[in-house]
This record gives C-alpha cells, sequence and structure tokens, in this order.
C-alpha cells in the first residue's frame, strides 16, 4: 500500500504543476493577445464594430478599408518613417555605445567603477518634463530642433542606460578564458572580441536593440516638444487623433502595434537563444 502511495504522489504533483504552468502560459497570451485583438477589431470593424457590443469571437463586417483610409491620412506616412528613423538611430546608437559601455564594466576594474555604475542609472533619475525647456534651447541652437535625428539621440539618451547595464550581464556570462585562449593563438583583444566574445553574446545584444526600439518607438514626450513638422507616429497620433472618430484611433494604436511585432518577431530566434531555447 505504502508503495502505491509513494509511486502516485508524485505523478500526480508532476501533473499538478503541468497543468499550472500552461494555465499561466495560457493567462500571459490571453493578457497580451486579447487587447491587440480588440484593437484589431476596431482598426479593421469601421466604426459599426466599435460600438457593437457584446463583442462576438468571430466577428463579421471586417474589412480592411477602413485601416487603409487611415493610411491614406496626410501626414501618417511621414511620421511612420520619422518614428523608424528615430528608432533605427537609437538601436545603432545604443549598441555601438552601449556595449562598449558594457563590455568595459564587465571585464575591467578600475577606479570609480561602481559610481560609474551609479551615475549611468541616475541618467534616468531626471524626468523629461524638467529637461525639456533646456533641450530644446540647446537643440534649437545646435539646429536639431525638429529633426528625426535629435529625437534619436534624445530617445539614445533614454535607452542607452539599459544598454550598458543589459549588455554587462551578457558580457559577464561569456567565460573569460575563451578570450584568453584566443590570445594565446595569436588573436588581438579586438579579434577576439569579434570572433569569440560577440557571437555569443549576440542573443543579449539582440535582446538590447529591441528594448531600444521598443522605448524609442513608443516614446511621445520628447517627440511632440523637441518637433513641429517632423512629428514622429506617436506625437502625431496624440494631436490629430484627439478628435478623430473611435474606429481612426484604434487604426493608429495598430499602427504604433505592429512595427513592434515584426521587429520582434523577425529577432526572436536570437531571443529564445539568450534563454537557452531553440528556434526553428
Amino acid at each position: 500500500m505504502s508503495t502505491v502511495i509513494s509511486t502516485t504522489r508524485p505523478a500526480s504533483f508532476a501533473s499538478a504543476r503541468k497543468v499550472l504552468f500552461w494555465s499561466g502560459i495560457a493567462a500571459l497570451c490571453a493578457w497580451v493577445l486579447i487587447p491587440i485583438y480588440l484593437v484589431a477589431l476596431g482598426a479593421f470593424g469601421g466604426r459599426t464594430s466599435v460600438y457593437q457590443w457584446p463583442k462576438s469571437i468571430f466577428p463579421t463586417g471586417v474589412s480592411i478599408e477602413p485601416f487603409l483610409l487611415f493610411l491614406n491620412t496626410e501626414g501618417v506616412g511621414a511620421a511612420f518613417m520619422n518614428s523608424l528613423g528615430a528608432a533605427l538611430i537609437t538601436v545603432v546608437l545604443s549598441i555601438l555605445l552601449g556595449a562598449p559601455a558594457g563590455y568595459a564594466l564587465a571585464r575591467y576594474t578600475f577606479a570609480g567603477k561602481d559610481s560609474y555604475r551609479l551615475l549611468v542609472l541616475l541618467t534616468r533619475a531626471f524626468p523629461l518634463a524638467i529637461l525639456a525647456l533646456p533641450l530644446t534651447v540647446s537643440f534649437i541652437r545646435v539646429g536639431l530642433y525638429d529633426t528625426v535625428l535629435g529625437v534619436g539621440l534624445v530617445h539614445t539618451v533614454l535607452a542607452l542606460p539599459f544598454a550598458a547595464l543589459v549588455t554587462q550581464g551578457i558580457f559577464l556570462g561569456v567565460p573569460r578564458e575563451l578570450e584568453e585562449a584566443a590570445w594565446v593563438f595569436g588573436c588581438s583583444r579586438i579579434e577576439a572580441f569579434l570572433r569569440i566574445v560577440a557571437p555569443l553574446a549576440l542573443p543579449g545584444i539582440v535582446a538590447t536593440a529591441v528594448f531600444a526600439f521598443v522605448i524609442s518607438w513608443n516614446e511621445v514626450f520628447a517627440a511632440s516638444v523637441l518637433t513641429v513638422s517632423n512629428r514622429t507616429l506617436t506625437a502625431y497620433l496624440l494631436t490629430v487623433l484627439s478628435e478623430s472618430p473611435l474606429h481612426y484611433r484604434f487604426a493608429g494604436g495598430l499602427m504604433l502595434i505592429l512595427p513592434s511585432v515584426v521587429f520582434i518577431f523577425a529577432v526572436r530566434r536570437y531571443l529564445f537563444a539568450i534563454w537557452g531555447v531553440s528556434s526553428k
């Protein structure tokens, strides 16, 4: 009798853990996907679908025409390209500046290392509302006001602390012995970094790029203050869609969601690899 109990309890415990695990996965997917589904329903369903209640799981009368009408609105295409340009600038500069800083923090010991790490974090302690006026004056003086490059530089400042500290953790996970072995076989420090460290740290660097892209794509305050005619999509939608029909607002929301989802889907292989999960 005791043998039966000892063998059935672990089995029931394992099945309960499995049910709990998949229930959590289902809840998380519902938490993420249901709002996106409702936004897409409002964007493609037009005015009728927006005000319909209760919502049907399989809606009828869905058409791409309301979303295309939103895309043809004057200024949407230019704002989209401005957002894309600012996000790409943010990603490139965050990686080019943040990865070397993270590598230095991970590999070298120098005076003031802890203070430097703290100062990197303190750059996020000042809200943009306080810095808006001096930033505007400085950008006007140097000719960066109302430019995509100016917005990209501000977004880089927002993403850079995250990039430096995350890449530090990534480089700490790459054994130093691998670099030392490369030096023994004749590689310089730069060659050892490019051939050994960079490929191993690539999933973490890609993850950093994803978060830098999302930070830039979703940021609205700096883009609203520092631009007038060359506004990003978030700033444009904030000013233009406040008086627009509700289904236009849903179309704008879907327009903001899709690029981030596409970008993350495109680099999903590297994101899975950072946790040791293969994607085929």
